[in-house]
């Protein structure tokens, strides 16, 4: 397992912008050499929705997609255990975070056509919510407006919340992320889970290791297999013999695989 990922530190980013108020409301944005406007990778960590890991590595990831042409804007978010986190202000949080992008987009020299959203694990499950937004339940108080993103990446993404509490997923990290059971709160999981929010309107490509002992790759297989039903443009990339922190880690034999296929998605 290269887990020693979570141990590196990063490349320094080149700014921190807070987009709230709240401590843990910030994103570290990167930006390549080079005239703009740049496409932009929204990028969202992982740690199943806890507070136990941040945003920092994830910086890795962030800093090769960076050396590849691309800006990134790395979200720190609040999460469960953290004031004002869980149900429903992880949810508010990425996506203020990302509506930060395109609002800003001119300043921040980012292309507002050509940004991509890309989670790992937990952060997977929040970047295909984001982009399944005009699914969500108008009266669901995580529903916003729908944001223009040109697609999304899920890295070892937590695709089902109700099959990640029937397989008791991180020790009961969904339903300390939710607040309850399927049974306690059947409408959180309608309007979380990126499962049932399908068909999405915007491509996706998910990636997952054979390997992952954290979130088993037969939950993305079976969200390609659901979403290609039901009509919506989704590509599986299986990664035979990788982890879950292969998915993420610049160093692994497996990242010029994945690289190659984010850069596909962002031109496509």
């Amino acid at each position: 397992m290269t887990q020693s990922v979570l141990d590196r530190d990063p490349p320094p980013a080149d700014e921190r912008i807070s987009y709230g108020d709240a401590a843990l409301q910030f994103s570290d944005l990167r930006t390549p050499s080079g005239k703009g406007p740049h496409p932009c990778i929204i990028s969202i960590h992982g740690g199943f929705w806890r507070n136990t890991y941040d945003l920092e590595h994830l910086g890795h990831l962030c800093a090769a997609l960076t050396d590849q042409g691309l800006a990134t804007w790395n979200i720190e978010y609040r999460r469960a255990g953290d004031r004002g986190g869980g149900w429903p202000g992880t949810f508010r949080d990425v996506n203020a975070a990302s509506r930060y992008v395109f609002d800003h987009a001119a300043e921040l020299g980012i292309d507002p056509d050509r940004v991509i959203v890309l989670g790992h694990s937990a952060g997977g499950h929040l970047a295909s919510w984001l982009t399944s937004m005009e699914n969500v339940p108008a009266d669901s108080p995580i529903r916003a407006e729908p944001l223009p993103f040109r697609g999304a990446v899920s890295l070892a993404g937590v695709l089902d919340l109700r099959q990640g509490w029937t397989e008791n997923l991180g020790n009961g990290a969904v339903v300390n992320f939710l607040g309850g059971t399927p049974d306690d709160v059947p409408d959180r999981f309608g309007a979380a889970s990126p499962i049932a929010l399908l068909p999405s309107p915007v491509p996706h490509l998910i990636v997952h290791g054979s390997e992952d002992g954290n979130v088993p790759m037969r939950m993305s297989v079976a969200y390609h297999v659901t979403a290609t039903r039901l009509g919506g443009t989704a590509s599986l990339l299986k990664l035979p013999g990788a982890d879950h922190f292969d998915v993420i880690d610049p160093d692994s034999p497996f990242w010029p695989e994945i690289v190659s296929a984010i850069l596909d998605l962002v031109e496509a």
